[in-house]
């Protein structure tokens, strides 16, 4: 994942959602919490991490990833985990660094002097051979899957949820806002999730601004498909365009189950 050049926290633009009324009677207790539900729902942040693991992984199955770990030849160093951890982009140098804070002398401890030096570099210098073969040891270790389960809330999973609350947009958007942002992090550059919402701006306004909620996630996610082919490694954008654009196409704002959607030609099925 990219590094965050600022923290995405700070970025986040406190729009409340404009309430409006109408002439329907008030919602009882029970439809208030189900209009209530979001991406942060443990139902759907399940599904949320399943899609991006199809995309990440080809599989559904997002908790076996905890061990996983290659290069694969994106310029980021070692991708690894649940979300994607690079040795590159500084996520995975945060990541060993909060897990060493709270189980001093774990297994990846002794690699962070090499972690700092590779950051914003694709070099394994001090890391190889053994680093792969130690991440997958502490993968065993509840300790680091816990690590690894508050990096991806904490730098990618909560902030885009935060925002696509704050634009006032369902289920479906904070999930696009959190592929987005796992994918092009929030740094300064171009490509990155805030860069990406300028961009979407300029076309069309969110529903929190007196928007329609799929004018704007499809101006999103063109501006995001444009991020995407400004980079070779991200530039097959079917994650967008035969899933997440296949979502919005049937209006399934909620993310409602059954959804079936294809990855790199690849088909998936939740039921």
């Amino acid at each position: 994942m990219l590094a965050i050049g600022a923290l995405l926290g700070s970025a986040l633009i406190a729009v409340p959602v404009t309430a409006h009324a109408t002439a329907a009677p008030a919602p009882t207790a029970r439809t208030s919490v189900a209009a209530a539900v979001g991406l942060d729902d443990p139902a759907k942040k399940e599904i949320a991490m399943k899609i991006v693991s199809s995309a990440e992984n080809s599989s559904l199955d997002w908790k076996a990833q905890y061990k996983y770990i290659e290069d694969i030849d994106d310029g980021r160093g070692y991708t690894a985990g649940i979300i994607g951890f690079c040795s590159g982009t500084g996520d995975m140098l945060d990541l060993v660094e909060y897990y060493t804070q709270v189980k001093p002398g774990n297994v990846l401890a002794k690699y962070l002097p090499a972690l700092r030096r590779v950051d914003g570099s694709d070099s394994h210098a001090g890391l190889d051979p053994n680093f792969t073969r130690d991440w997958a040891k502490a993968a065993q270790d509840a300790e680091f899957r816990k690590a690894q389960d508050r990096e991806r809330d904490r730098v990618y999973f909560n902030p885009s949820v935060q925002q696509g609350k704050a634009d006032g947009v369902g289920v479906l958007g904070q999930f696009i806002y959190y592929d987005a942002i796992v994918m092009h992090g929030d740094g300064t550059d171009s490509t990155s999730f805030r860069n990406i919402r300028k961009r979407a701006l300029s076309k069309a306004k969110p529903p929190s601004q007196g928007g329609n909620e799929t004018a704007w996630l499809n101006a999103f996610l063109d501006a995001r498909v444009w991020a995407m082919k400004q980079e070779e490694a991200h530039s097959d954008t079917s994650r967008v365009d035969t899933a997440q654009r296949v979502f919005l196409k049937k209006g399934n704002l909620n993310l409602n189950t059954p959804l079936d959607w294809k990855v790199y030609g690849d088909s998936f099925h939740i039921g």
